[in-house]
């Protein structure tokens, strides 16, 4: 998914790798998923980032395959990196003038954002990402629907059901 330019939906499956991994006890499988996934997705938080690269850390430290060590220091010269980037000169007025603000602009730009997001993790499955954000089916329909229509474009299409279905 990742190679694929799909980060939002590759670094979900990385985590849902890690998680059940985590879950069965097998924490060295769990460190490879963590270790691939900074490896593999060039967009990712830098702190999902560096959590991912102590856990991996963490968990691959009694790992006998040769090739985790170089692995792991190439992550580590990744995450360096990354913070020397954003630790780019930034716009002074920008940071030091207070800038004026719509509430509902702004709350309607994070709900599109997150929406988008999860919507690109599932697949464009409106339900699977209604479960994810906590709200119901209708509810994230409408809203996708009425606020946010050009969402509509990365939903799956809608396929209504007949009564023989029902």
């Amino acid at each position: 998914m990742a190679r694929l330019a799909e980060p939002a939906r590759a670094q979900y499956i990385f985590q849902l790798a890690i998680e059940i991994a985590h879950q069965a006890g097998s924490l060295n499988c769990a460190g490879l998923a963590a270790l691939t996934m900074i490896e593999e997705i060039d967009v990712l938080r830098h702190e999902v980032q560096s959590v991912a690269y102590q856990q991996a850390q963490e968990w691959l430290a009694s790992s006998q395959s040769p090739d985790i060590k170089p692995r792991l220091n190439a992550a580590r010269r990744k995450l360096a990196a990354q913070q020397q980037k954003e630790l780019q000169p930034v716009d002074v007025p920008e940071v030091l003038f207070n800038k004026r603000h719509d509430l509902e602009t702004e709350v309607l730009e994070f709900r599109r954002r997150l929406i988008s997001e999860t919507l690109a993790k599932v697949n464009g499955k409106v339900t699977h990402a209604a479960k994810l954000l906590g709200v119901g089916y209708q509810r994230l329909a409408h809203m996708i629907e009425k606020q946010h229509p050009d969402l509509l474009k990365k939903r799956t299409p809608v396929r209504r059901r007949t009564r023989k279905e029902r």
